[in-house]
C-alpha cells in the first residue's frame, strides 16, 4: 500500500472499486473466523457426548454455508480490487507516456531510450502490486489479524499475551529491513534499467555489430552487464529471504507456547467452574492458523510496499520532469505563409558549454528556394532544431511570418513544417502508414500516398516489394536501403503539403540521377513555398535561390551560387575539392 500525489487521484477515481473490494473482503474475514468457533462447539460436544447426528449435520451444514460465501466473496474482492489496480496501471501508463511525448530532446539526451522503457515495465508492475495485491494484504493484515486477537483474548488473556508479544519484533525487524529493502530494489531497478538501455542499443545497431565482428566482444559486456543486475537482484532478495525467514520462525514458536501452555490450561483448569475445553484450544489453534497469514503478509507487505514506493519515486522522476517547451502567451494565427527571419541568434544546448549558433542572422522570403552549407558540425542542424522549436530561443530572434516564434502556438509551426531529418527514421509499419503520417486518419489516402511517393522517386522501388504499399518495414526502416529511407521520408514530408519544407541532409544517399530527378519534383510542386535545402553536396542546392554558408555555428556569406563563386573562398574551395573528387571517382 503507497500513497503520494501521483496514485492517490486514482484512489479517489477508483474510490467505488476499492470500497466495494473492501466491504467482500471483511465480509470473507469475519466469516472466516466464525469456523474455528463452530468447530471447537462441535468438539467440546461431542467430547461430552451431548450431540446427535442431526446436530452434527447443522453444524457441518452451517460451516458449508460459510465456506461458500468465503468462496463468492474472495472472487469479488479479487474482482473489485485487482480490476482497479489494473486500472490504476492503465491509467499510469497511459500518464508517463503522454507526458514523455511532450518532453524536449534535453531529458532523451539525458535519459537512455533503452533504460526509460523499464520505467514502463518493471516500475509499473510493482506499484501496481503495491496498489492491488498490497492493498488486501494491508487491509486483510489489520482486520483479520485484529478481530482474530480479539477473540482469542475472549478465550484467554495470558495465553493470548503470550502469542502477541513476538509480534512486536516482527514490527521492528520488519521495519528495519523494509527500509533496506526499498533501497536494494532501487539498485536492482537500476541495473536492469541499464541492461535494458545495452540491449536495446545493441540490437538496434545488429548491422554494425556484425559487421565488425563484435558479437563475442557485445556477449562478454552484456555479460557483465547482465551479472551487475543479477548480484543487485540477490542481494534484494536476500534482505526478503532474510525477513520471511525470521517471521516463519517467530509464527513456529509462538505455536509450539500455544500447545505447550494451551495444554497445561486444558489440564489445570478441567475441574473448575471455567475450564478451558479441548474445544476451546483447538478454536484457540484455528484463530491462530488463521493470525498466521496476516504475520506471513506482514513479510509480503513489506516487500510489495519497499518494491512500488522505490519504483514509485522512479516513475515520478518522469512525470515531474518540467516540460520546457510549450506555448506561452501565443498569438492566433489562421496559416503560416513561410517567410523566416533570424535575427542575431545565438544558441548554446543544455547540456552544451559553448555556442552551437552563434550571432546567426538571414532572410527567407515566401516560397524560395534556400541552400544551407557547411561542413559536418557547423551548425546547420542547429538551425533545424529551433526552427521546428525543438528548444527554446530568446525572444525576438527567429520570426515566421514576422512573428517572433516563441509567440507562435507550436502545433502550428510544427504543422506547418515538412521535415526530412538526417537519419530518415521511420516506424515498423507499412510503407503506406510511414508516407501518410503527416495526414489525419482518413481511408481516401492511397493517391496521395503514391503521388507523393512519385516525387520523391520511390514508388517503382515500392511496387516491386511483395506487398507493395503494405509492406511492413522492419523497425527504423531496417529491411530498406539507406536511400529507399531517405526517399520514404521525403514522401512523408512532402504528403502534409508544407507551408515549409526542410530536407536536412536527406538525399545525400542516393545517386545522382535520382537526386536531378527528386530536385526537379521539388522545383514543380513547391513553387510558391518555401524550401530550406541543407546539404553537403554543391549539386543539391546550386540553383537554389540563395545559399546560406555556415561554418562553426556562423554565418559567413549569403548569396546565390554564381556570387559566392565570385566572392566567397570557403565555398569557391569547397566547389572546387567536390569537382576534384568527382573527377578521382569516375577515374
Amino acid at each position: 500500500m503507497i500513497f503520494g500525489k501521483t496514485v492517490n487521484k486514482y484512489y479517489l477515481r477508483y474510490t467505488h472499486l476499492f470500497i466495494l473490494g473492501f466491504i467482500a473482503l471483511v465480509i470473507v474475514d469475519y466469516i472466516q473466523l466464525e469456523i474455528p468457533a463452530l468447530t471447537g462447539q462441535l468438539i467440546d460436544q461431542l467430547v461430552e457426548g451431548n450431540i446427535d447426528r442431526f446436530g452434527i449435520i447443522d453444524i457441518v451444514s452451517i460451516i458449508g454455508l460459510y465456506a461458500l460465501i468465503i468462496i463468492v466473496g474472495r472472487f469479488l474482492w479479487r474482482l473489485f480490487i485487482f480490476g482497479a489496480s489494473r486500472r490504476v496501471d492503465y491509467g499510469l501508463r497511459n500518464e508517463m507516456f503522454a507526458h514523455s511525448e511532450q518532453l524536449s530532446n534535453r531529458f532523451y539526451s539525458e535519459n537512455k531510450v533503452g533504460g526509460l522503457m523499464a520505467y514502463f515495465t518493471n516500475d509499473l508492475e510493482a506499484v501496481r502490486r503495491a496498489v492491488g495485491p498490497g492493498m488486501i494484504m494491508f487491509v486483510d493484515a489489520v482486520f483479520l489479524g485484529g478481530l482474530a486477537f480479539y477473540r482469542m483474548f475472549s478465550l484467554d488473556f495470558a495465553l493470548t499475551m503470550y502469542s502477541g508479544i513476538p509480534l512486536i519484533f516482527i514490527a521492528i525487524l520488519g521495519a528495519y529491513i523494509g527500509n533496506k529493502m526499498r533501497r536494494k530494489f532501487k539498485e536492482a531497478q537500476k541495473a536492469f534499467e541499464n541492461m535494458s538501455d545495452f540491449t536495446n542499443e545493441n540490437l538496434s545497431g545488429i548491422s554494425v555489430v556484425k559487421a565488425f565482428v563484435k558479437e563475442k566482444s557485445e556477449i562478454k559486456e552484456f555479460l557483465k552487464t547482465n551479472q551487475i543486475a543479477k548480484d543487485k537482484n540477490i542481494e534484494y532478495v536476500r534482505m526478503q529471504t532474510l525477513l520471511q525467514v525470521i517471521i516463519r520462525l517467530i509464527v513456529s514458536i509462538i505455536f509450539v507456547v500455544i500447545l505447550g501452555y494451551g495444554g497445561y490450561l486444558v489440564k489445570s483448569t478441567a475441574n473448575s467452574a471455567d475450564p478451558f475445553s479441548i474445544g476451546n484450544l483447538t478454536t484457540f489453534l484455528m484463530l491462530f492458523g488463521a493470525l498466521i497469514w496476516p504475520m506471513m503478509a506482514l513479510a509480503m507487505i513489506i516487500n510489495i510496499r519497499s518494491r512500488g514506493k522505490a519504483s514509485l519515486e522512479r516513475i515520478e522522476h518522469i512525470l515531474n520532469e518540467v516540460i520546457d517547451v510549450f506555448d506561452e502567451n501565443v498569438v492566433d494565427v489562421e496559416e503560416i505563409k513561410g517567410e523566416i527571419e533570424f535575427r542575431n541568434l545565438s544558441f548554446k544546448y543544455p547540456d552544451g558549454s559553448e555556442d552551437a549558433l552563434h550571432n546567426i542572422s538571414f532572410n527567407i522570403g515566401i516560397g524560395e528556394t534556400v541552400g544551407v552549407l557547411g561542413r559536418t558540425g557547423s551548425g546547420k542542424t542547429s538551425i533545424v532544431d529551433l526552427l521546428l522549436r525543438i528548444y527554446n530561443v530568446e525572444e525576438n530572434s527567429i520570426f515566421i511570418d514576422g512573428i517572433d516564434i516563441m509567440r507562435l502556438p507550436l502545433r502550428k509551426v510544427r504543422a506547418s513544417i515538412g521535415y526530412v531529418p538526417q537519419d530518415g527514421f521511420l516506424f515498423s509499419d507499412s510503407i503506406s502508414n510511414n508516407i501518410s503520417l503527416g495526414l489525419q486518419k482518413r481511408v481516401d489516402v492511397y493517391q496521395e500516398i503514391q503521388e507523393a511517393a512519385r516525387l520523391s522517386d520511390v514508388h517503382d522501388n515500392i511496387v516491386d516489394f511483395s506487398e507493395g504499399y503494405e509492406t511492413i518495414i522492419g523497425e527504423r526502416g531496417v529491411t530498406l536501403s539507406g536511400g529507399q529511407r531517405q526517399r520514404l521520408s521525403i514522401a512523408r514530408a512532402l504528403i502534409k503539403d508544407p507551408s515549409i519544407l526542410v530536407m536536412d541532409d536527406s538525399i545525400s544517399a542516393v545517386d545522382t540521377k535520382t537526386e536531378e530527378t527528386i530536385l526537379s519534383n521539388l522545383e514543380k510542386v513547391r513553387k510558391g513555398k518555401t524550401t530550406l535545402i541543407i546539404a553537403h553536396r554543391i549539386s543539391t542546392i546550386k540553383d537554389a535561390d540563395k545559399i546560406i554558408i555556415v561554418d562553426e555555428g556562423k554565418v559567413i556569406d549569403v548569396g546565390t551560387h554564381n556570387e559566392l563563386m565570385a566572392r566567397c573562398s570557403f565555398y569557391k574551395d569547397m566547389v572546387e575539392r567536390q569537382k576534384l573528387e568527382e573527377e578521382i571517382e569516375v577515374a
